[in-house]
């Protein structure tokens, strides 16, 4: 599964791929900072339900995107977190700078940032 974004209200969900290496890394940095400068974001959710994968370089995706949204006063967190990504999170020290919750609390039916919404 590919990376997805999803908006409502000033929040951003971004649904993280299946594997979260080099590559995929360079594409979600780029259309996620892109978004982050055109739309007012007050909120932004990592939603790693599909992950099975993450190296160094997501947890790079995740401190940029985390620093951006912070620099305007916005907050983050990552949910959906399997076993595999809450262990990465823990030894690099994500969890000590973003707050991680085991389910999304927020953003059910969010539309997608071509406007429809989601089924």
């Amino acid at each position: 599964m590919e990376h997805r974004f999803e908006k409502e209200y000033g929040c951003l969900i971004v649904r993280m791929p299946e594997e979260l290496d080099h590559h995929q890394a360079e594409i979600l940095k780029e259309e996620a900072d892109g978004l982050i400068l055109q739309y007012p974001v007050r909120s932004l959710v990592f939603d790693f339900a599909d992950t099975r994968f993450m190296d160094s370089s997501g947890i790079g995706v995740v401190i940029g995107r985390c620093k951006n949204v912070r620099f305007s006063g916005g907050y983050v967190r990552a949910v959906n977190l399997n076993g595999q990504i809450r262990r990465i999170f823990k030894l690099s020290g994500l969890q000590k700078i973003i707050e991680v919750e085991q389910e999304e609390t927020e953003g059910k039916g969010m539309g997608d940032f071509d406007g429809t919404e989601k089924e």
